[in-house]
């Protein structure tokens, strides 16, 4: 019957998705999280974008930091935003 409910239904330990990506303001910037399941913890994503002349840009990173909750996820993802910006600063969208 596991298998099935592999197959068919979901898992209790399954990671589940919030709601509605959060976001923060950041020296201008506005940085989405958006964590997804992956082997049963939750990957590093997110968004960085700002609007330049009028249209919007966006960077979307990806890091190999798997986290075990969402929570931990997202604030993660958004200190590694900050360093992005910090580093790259308005050379993120050249």
């Amino acid at each position: 019957m596991s298998l099935l409910k592999r197959l068919f239904g979901r898992s209790s330990d399954a990671p589940t998705l919030p709601a509605a990506a959060p976001s923060v303001e950041f020296d201008g910037f506005t940085v989405r999280a958006t964590p997804y399941p992956e082997a049963g913890q939750f990957q590093l994503c997110g968004v960085i974008s700002k609007e330049i002349g009028g249209v919007v840009k966006e960077h979307r990173f990806v890091r190999a930091d798997r986290f075990t909750d969402m929570d931990t996820a997202v604030e993660m993802t958004f200190t590694k935003a900050r360093l992005i910006i910090a580093q790259s600063g308005g050379r993120l969208f050249d």
